[in-house]
């Protein structure tokens, strides 16, 4: 297995490690996800109906209104949060749904997430330190 390190900044501190769900979208959130489902509905979204769940979330960034973060707070109280995020795109939406949600955030990292990443790849995200390293499970 490959491993890689990516160097970024903390937004949410902890540490967390999972399977990788990547989306080159942006995460939608009131209108956009089933938050009792840790589903994403979105029509066109490419991870439409795909569940989040306990899996470390790699996107872009967030999109829609304020009420991102009461979407991904109740994620985080029904227990379908993801357990981790990592993101391009700093706005108050997706800091603020990091808070909420409570889990290990990082961004601002020194190579593009969305070009080293891909779904299944085991990632640890050390919100703490800004480190995220990667296990590539793909061949």
């Amino acid at each position: 297995m490959t491993k890689i390190v990516l160097h970024g900044r903390k937004v949410v501190g902890g540490r967390a490690e999972g399977e990788a769900l990547v989306t080159h979208d942006t995460v939608p959130g009131w209108g956009g996800v089933n938050p009792v489902q840790g589903v994403i509905t979105e029509t066109r979204h490419e991870l439409r109906g795909v569940s989040f769940r306990n899996k470390v979330l790699i996107c872009r960034g967030a999109k829609g209104s304020s009420g991102w973060s009461a979407m991904y707070h109740t994620a985080r109280l029904a227990g379908t949060a993801p357990i981790a995020l990592v993101f391009n795109e700093m706005t108050t939406k997706i800091a603020l749904g990091a808070v909420v949600m409570r889990i290990p955030s990082v961004t601002g990292l020194d190579r593009d997430p969305l070009e080293i990443i891909e779904t299944g790849d085991w990632v640890v995200v050390d919100g703490d330190s800004g480190v995220v390293a990667i296990e590539k499970r793909k061949t």
